[in-house]
C-alpha cells in the first residue's frame, strides 16, 4: 500500500497567479498539482501524491497564525504518512511558510516533513533546527534536483532508514550531531586533513562551526555641531496607505520619503506595516521607532547641525541577509553621496 503525501504550494506554483492573488486564502485540491507531478512521478508507486494545499505567500505572511490554523486542520483530516512542502528556491515569504507550517506539522501532528530552500533563504535560518530542508539552488532553474533530494529524504524518513550526515543527504545541517566510530582515531584524521589542505586537495571538517562576518564600527564622529544625521529604520514604517507596497514581511525592497517639512511622526499621516512584531503603540505614535520629534528637537537645540531630509524603511522580519546588506550597500551610498556623517538606525 503506497504511502500517503499531502503537498503544499504558494499561489503561483499553484497556477492561480502571481503577486497579485499572493492574498489567496488556503485551499485544498485533490492529487499533485504544479510540482506536485513531478513529485509524484518521483515516488512511484511507493507513495502517492493525495492533495495539494494551495496558499497565497501574501496571506501566510501576514496572518501567520490563522494560516497556520487553517492548513494545519486540511493536514489534520487528510491523516498523509508525509507532508511535504515547496521547494521554496530563495523566495523569502515562500520560504518562511513552507518553513513553518513544517514545523507545525512535526511538533502538533508528529508527521515527518521535508521542505526545499535556498542556504540564503531566511527560512533556512528560523527553521533548519526543527526540520529537514533540503538544499537548493537559488531559483526555479534547479526544480528538478530540489523534488528528487526532497522525495528521496522524504521516503527515508517515511521507511524509517537510517540517515547519513547532512551533507550527504542533501539537507541544511540542523545542528544535531552524534558519536560513532571511525577506524582511525581523531589525530590521524587531523592530520589526514591538514595534509589534503596543504596539497590544495578537497577536505571536509568534522566539526563545522558557523561563519560570521566582522564588521568593524565606525568611528566616531568627531564633530557632532556641524554634523548631518539620517534616520533609517528595519521597523516598516510608511506613510499611511503604504504607498510603495513595501512587504510586511521578507522585504526585497526599501522606501525612501521625504521628512523636511515633518516635526514630528502622527498616526493621521504614517503607519507601521511590520509582520514581525504587536504593531499597536508603533500606529499610536510613530514616533516610538523612528523618533523624529526627539530629532528635531536635538536639531533645535544645537547638538547637531541637521537632520537629512529622507527617511529610509523597510521591513527587517525574515528578509533574507543577502537583500539586507544591498539595502545597506544601496542607501549607504546614498547618505555619503549626500554629505551624511551619521546615521541612527532603529529596529523593532
Amino acid at each position: 500500500m503506497a504511502y500517503r503525501v499531502v503537498h503544499y504550494i504558494n499561489q503561483f506554483y499553484g497556477g492561480k497567479g502571481g503577486e497579485e492573488v499572493a492574498d489567496f486564502k488556503p485551499s485544498l485540491e485533490q492529487g499533485p498539482v504544479g510540482p506536485g507531478s513531478e513529485l509524484q512521478k518521483l515516488f512511484g508507486d511507493e507513495a502517492r501524491v493525495i492533495g495539494t494545499i494551495i496558499c497565497g505567500d501574501g496571506y501566510y505572511a501576514e496572518h501567520i497564525e490563522k494560516a497556520r490554523a487553517e492548513c494545519l486542520k486540511i493536514v489534520e483530516e487528510l491523516k498523509p504518512d508525509l507532508f511535504i512542502a515547496g521547494p521554496a528556491f530563495n523566495a523569502g515569504r515562500y520560504g518562511v511558510a513552507c518553513g513553518d507550517i513544517c514545523a507545525a506539522v512535526v511538533e502538533r501532528l508528529g508527521i515527518p516533513s521535508v521542505t526545499g530552500m535556498f542556504p540564503e533563504n531566511p527560512g533556512v535560518e528560523l527553521y533548519s533546527k526543527q526540520i529537514f530542508i533540503v538544499k537548493t539552488a537559488d531559483s526555479a532553474r534547479g526544480m528538478r534536483e530540489a523534488l528528487t533530494n526532497m522525495a528521496r529524504l522524504g521516503l527515508k524518513l517515511l521507511k524509517r532508514e537510517p540517515l547519513g550526515p547532512a551533507f550527504e543527504e542533501g539537507y541544511i545541517h540542523r545542528g544535531i550531531r552524534k558519536n560513532f566510530f571511525k577506524e582511525k582515531r581523531g589525530s590521524l584524521r587531523a592530520i589526514d586533513m591538514l595534509l589534503q589542505k596543504i596539497a590544495g586537495q578537497e577536505f571536509r571538517t568534522e566539526y563545522e562551526m558557523p561563519v560570521f562576518k566582522k564588521i568593524p564600527p565606525a568611528p566616531p564622529i568627531k564633530d557632532l555641531k556641524h554634523a548631518t544625521i539620517a534616520l533609517v529604520t528595519s521597523g516598516g514604517i510608511v506613510p499611511r496607505g503604504n504607498p510603495d507596497r513595501l512587504r510586511v514581511s521578507s522585504a526585497e525592497s526599501y522606501a525612501k520619503y521625504d521628512i523636511s517639512g515633518l516635526d514630528d511622526l502622527t498616526p493621521e499621516n504614517f503607519e507601521s506595516i511590520h509582520g514581525g512584531y504587536d504593531r499597536m503603540w508603533a500606529n499610536v505614535d510613530p514616533d516610538v521607532v523612528v523618533p523624529l520629534d526627539v530629532m528635531r528637537e536635538l536639531e533645535r537645540e544645537g547638538v547637531f547641525n541637521k537632520l537629512h531630509p529622507y527617511l529610509y524603511t523597510t521591513t527587517g522580519t525574515g528578509t533574507s541577509v543577502a537583500n539586507a546588506e544591498r539595502f545597506g550597500r544601496e542607501i549607504g551610498h546614498e547618505l555619503k553621496e549626500a554629505g551624511v556623517d551619521g546615521v541612527i538606525l532603529t529596529s523593532t
